[in-house]
């Protein structure tokens, strides 16, 4: 994939003289180096001399630096800054701690510090029912990881998670008004995970699970469902289930088919996609040929172990042949793996009115564009392509209602609501091939998931 994205933005300030044409010149030096131009800001001014800080999103660091080459090749031009805007963002973190009472006055210390606060001390340890009530725990939630599933990165380490699980934090605050705090392990042994988040979660209404690898996350998520008496929520799981059944469901109503008549193929037998996988399952799908790495997972796979269910609940014909031989027929194919894995005539093979979901993020498993051709209904992980399968759709809304109705786990029935709320906020009026699901600045989509995880949990 080569188009231009506002995560490689660069604002370059470049010195000209001041002729007529100098900032045609410097607009016609970013077009031909085939970067997107977002903003020209003449920032000084002489008779002889003006600074431009030339705005641009790029492909890559790569293309930033041709377009500042391109620019600078130019007669009478000198590069005196090249600024990467996605850095600059992230200088001294995302996050700060701001005090919701005042601190102006001895009295105000008296209250909210010694000596009124340890009445408030004594009152949690008389009855814990107002730890809730009394702290911040009623609102706060724990974004855990151990760095070793960064976003399409990989191992990376619980350090270099940190900026990640700080934009998530950032996320639910903005969308649910949620406190929510990056906790990164610096381990990747289940048991010491486990007993860190067990010996922090008095502090949290919510443990959000983010960036673990598949299998360690499945066991991480279970046994401390186990031991909580708060919910746990693998959001790489469970978020991108509930999402990509919402826009199925409405790319089903597109197409005019339905989930237990259809086939699907899905690449991906990692965290999302085993979630993926139960999910449409417990909503009705039954035909279902879920590939990894090895190839299509069936009754004689090699990796059975790691795959147990989906062997047992997919895939009911045996099927063991390649991807491209599965889509043969298929009406919907799900990728969360890996870029560039299908070719043209893999998608024109697939049954008419098909629907593709290429999730693999940044460069999806096929070019969107290409899978348009032929599929009548076509969802990526991209912000810059319609259809964004995007969790921020639901973790900020489920988080929301679950802590609104003080709830100890998270169950299936609430997963599928959270789907159908998503889902209902696209109006008949509003679907079409090329919006299935609502835009996540949709006021209205975190209230909606709130409301109906509440329902569920009868509050």
């Amino acid at each position: 994939m080569s188009t231009p994205s506002p995560g490689y933005a660069v604002t370059i300030r470049v010195e000209l003289s001041a002729t007529a044409d100098s900032t045609g010149g410097l607009t016609a030096a970013v077009s031909n180096a085939g970067a997107s131009l977002t903003a020209l800001d003449v920032v000084e001014s002489t008779h002889n001399s003006i600074v431009v800080d030339v705005t641009c999103n790029a492909t890559d660091e790569d293309h930033a630096k041709k377009i500042t080459d391109s620019i600078s090749k130019l007669e009478g031009a000198t590069v005196k800054k090249v600024s990467d805007r996605t850095f600059l963002i992230h200088l001294g973190g995302k996050l700060e701690v701001h005090s919701k009472v005042p601190l102006k006055t001895r009295d105000d210390l008296s209250r909210a510090y010694t000596p009124g606060v340890a009445r408030i001390s004594q009152a949690i340890a008389d009855d814990p029912a107002n730890l809730r009530r009394l702290t911040i725990k009623r609102n706060t939630v724990a974004v855990v990881t151990d760095g070793s599933a960064v976003l399409g990165l990989g191992n990376l380490g619980a350090a270099a998670a940190l900026p990640v699980m700080e934009g998530k934090a950032a996320l639910f605050k903005r969308f649910a008004d949620i406190d929510a705090w990056p906790v990164c392990i610096d381990s990747q042994d289940v048991d010491e995970i486990v007993r860190t988040v067990q010996l922090i979660a008095p502090v949290y209404g919510g443990i959000n699970l983010e960036d673990i690898s598949a299998p360690r996350c499945f066991e991480v998520e279970a046994r401390l469902r186990e031991l909580l008496d708060i919910p746990v929520f693998h959001d790489d799981q469970h978020g991108t289930a509930i999402v990509v059944l919402a826009a199925l469901t409405n790319a089903l109503r597109v197409v005019g088919k339905k989930i237990d008549s259809i086939k699907v193929v899905m690449t991906g037998a990692g965290a999302a996609g085993t979630a993926i996988a139960r999910l449409l399952i417990r909503s009705g799908l039954k035909d279902l040929i879920v590939f990894n790495h090895s190839g299509a997972i069936h009754k004689g796979s090699s990796e059975a172990i790691d795959s147990q269910w989906l062997v047992e609940n997919t895939n009911k014909n045996n099927f063991d042949g390649t991807i491209g031989q599965g889509l043969v027929g298929a009406d919907v194919f799900i990728g969360v793996s890996a870029p560039d894995i299908l070719t043209e005539a893999d998608i024109k093979q697939m049954a008419p009115k098909s629907i593709v979901f290429a999730l693999a993020n940044p460069n999806p498993e096929i070019d969107p564009l290409i899978a348009r051709k032929y599929a009548a209904v076509v969802a990526t992980g991209r912000s810059d392509y319609p259809n964004q399968i995007n969790n921020v759709l639901a973790f900020p809304g489920i988080f929301r209602g679950l802590l609104d109705a003080q709830a100890k786990n998270v169950t299936d029935e609430v997963l599928v609501a959270a789907a159908k709320a998503i889902a209902e906020r696209v109006s008949s009026d509003q679907l079409n091939a090329s919006f299935i699901v609502p835009s996540v600045f949709d006021p209205a989509v975190a209230p909606a998931v709130a409301q109906a995880v509440r329902a569920t949990l009868g509050k």
